[in-house]
């Protein structure tokens, strides 16, 4: 049984040689992810493809209640319906926010076919104190077949969140190397 303090930690590392792939690592388990088109960063900017190397909580998450049942967590998890968005565009006032249709500024489905927000989580990157510009929608979701780069986002194999989110709460740190 891992102790209480391996509950908040999940660490991503770069995969050796492959700047846009990373491992995943939260206690004992250890998985294969997806990372930023880009690679890393530590200046994060909307729409560079970065993944930020940072420390950030996960705040909440959502999953499609119509593909799969609620997750085993105790992380908050809102079932996503076809109306949600998140605003991308840094010059509105919902930057970085989830909002509903009918939005016309620039925006991101929550309710995708791909199935990459299958199971998605919403880590703190510039929403507690947003700075427009800075990237929005720094997710923590499936990855594609093969791992296929993110825009900036972690992303990891279906089986392996199911997993991770029995161990992730409110609060649970992910920290990016």
């Amino acid at each position: 049984m891992m102790a209480k303090r391996d509950k908040t930690l999940i660490t991503v590392r770069a995969a050796p040689g492959q700047p846009r792939k990373a491992l995943v690592q939260a206690g004992p388990l250890t998985f294969r992810a997806a990372i930023g088109r880009s690679g890393r960063s530590s200046r994060k900017r909307e729409g560079d493809g970065a993944t930020p190397i940072t420390a950030m909580p996960i705040l909440y998450g959502f999953y499609r209640a119509d593909r799969l049942a609620r997750p085993s967590t105790n992380l908050p998890m809102i079932p996503i319906r076809s109306s949600m968005l998140w605003c991308d565009s840094p010059d509105d006032a919902n930057y970085n926010r989830l909002v509903r249709t009918p939005f016309s500024p620039s925006h991101e489905k929550m309710m995708r076919d791909d199935h990459l927000y299958d199971l998605c989580l919403v880590m703190d990157w510039n929403i507690s104190s947003r700075r427009r510009g800075a990237g929005s929608a720094i997710f923590f979701h499936l990855a594609r077949p093969g791992y296929k780069p993110t825009e900036g986002c972690v992303a990891v194999r279906r089986g392996d969140m199911l997993r991770l989110l029995k161990l992730i709460r409110k609060g649970t740190l992910v920290r990016i190397l």
